[in-house]
């Protein structure tokens, strides 16, 4: 399966090196650090395991006659290929996932929070460009609180 890919589409396949870093560093001890070359390949790992599972949640999925991969084709894949360790994990970070889509579905936009009409918002946001404007015209024009500029030092 791995032999099929290639070398130009490994490369792209990869996670961000900063996080996953951040995310080694945090179950380590303070005392120990990571070569690159080791964090390198840990991505390498995370990357072929993400492959495996998707592939195989793939097979699942289109054995059903789905076109999509559903929460569902991931968890049976991970009985599948004997990861069964995960599955409750993984089905506590999907009940939580789904329960912060509804959260954001709930939340009502900045405009709607205001509770002010259209014309007002504009009218505000028109007085604050006019700010903005007098604000940057006068950038360039000594102030009266500007304190004077130092004299430069005499040399000795």
């Amino acid at each position: 399966m791995a032999a099929l890919r290639t070398d130009a589409a490994d490369e792209e396949l990869s996670l961000p090196k900063a996080t996953v870093q951040k995310m080694i560093s945090e179950f380590l001890p303070n005392d120990v650090s990571v070569a690159k070359d080791t964090r390198d390949l840990i991505i390498e790992c995370c990357v072929e395991f993400i492959h495996l599972i998707a592939s195989d949640a793939n097979e699942i999925c289109e054995g059903e006659s789905k076109k999509t991969i559903a929460p569902e084709h991931i968890i049976s894949s991970l009985k599948r290929l004997g990861f069964e360790d995960y599955v409750s994990e993984v089905q506590e970070v999907l009940k939580d996932h789904k329960q912060q889509q509804k959260e954001r579905e709930k939340k009502t936009t900045k405009f709607e929070q205001s509770g002010l009409t259209e014309e007002e918002l504009a009218r505000q946001q028109e007085e604050l460009f006019a700010a903005s404007r007098a604000r940057f015209a006068n950038q360039g024009q000594p102030s009266a609180a500007a304190a004077p500029a130092a004299e430069p030092e005499a040399e000795s």
